[in-house]
């Protein structure tokens, strides 16, 4: 049948097809697949966090963390408060930033890089997870703290809701990967996924990481399977 003879009662019937399809049993059908979330990454350098109890033995008996900057998760933010790292051999960071809230437990995260300058044998942890962990000291205006373990690098990692999750099938201690499109791009492997209700969408990579791929550079960013 030629575009000429197409008659108005066919033309309806195509187009109810058509409608039909789309919105059957009156239920709107998505023509395309869901926009994919929007994706931050984020370079989390050298940094510590502390126990109330250990930051009023660095600072003085009832300080409290002074915000400085907040970070992109809601509630959580880079304070004034910094200290001294006091690795073997006295070798030491200066300015390594507190990041708070106060924890329950006191942890100090850096880059390979960071370690190999201070002399330590650091392992790949996720947050929280001290076993096998060199200790290091803390130094403050008002005093020292000894920790006797808890120097990590922290696993990179990617931040997301329950929404977030449910659109790359995901659930909280799955893995996914990054793809990372730069004048260096880069496919970063075994993103450890931390699911919690109130997370926003955030890729976690530590210095190195963000150096290797020139993140800074980047043009777009891809999480998969």
């Amino acid at each position: 049948m030629s575009i000429a003879t197409l008659d108005r009662t066919y033309i309806e019937r195509l187009v109810r097809s058509a409608l039909s399809e789309q919105f059957g049993n009156g239920k709107a059908r998505s023509v395309r697949a869901a926009a994919p979330p929007k994706l931050v990454v984020n370079v989390s350098a050298r940094h510590c966090h502390v126990t109330q109890e250990d930051l009023e033995r660095l600072f003085g008996t009832g300080h409290k963390l002074t915000p400085y900057k907040a970070l992109y998760q809601d509630g959580f933010f880079a304070a004034e408060e910094t200290v001294t790292l006091i690795g073997p051999r006295h070798r030491m960071i200066t300015g390594l930033r507190i990041l708070g809230p106060c924890r329950d437990h006191s942890q100090v995260e850096l880059a390979f890089t960071d370690a190999i300058m201070l002399g330590l044998d650091i392992p790949v942890r996720k947050s929280g997870d001290h076993r096998d962990s060199p200790g290091a000291y803390l130094l403050g205006p008002a005093g020292m703290v000894h920790l006797e373990r808890g120097v990590i690098r922290h696993e990179r990692h990617v931040h997301m809701g329950p929404a977030d999750a449910a659109y790359y099938g995901v659930k909280d201690g799955d893995r996914l990967n990054l793809r990372v499109e730069s004048d260096c791009p880069t496919v970063l492997e075994s993103l450890l996924v931390r699911v919690a209700p109130t997370s926003k969408l955030e890729v976690h990579l530590d210095t190195d990481e963000g150096n290797a791929c020139h993140v800074n550079r980047a043009t777009r960013f891809e999480l998969f399977k």
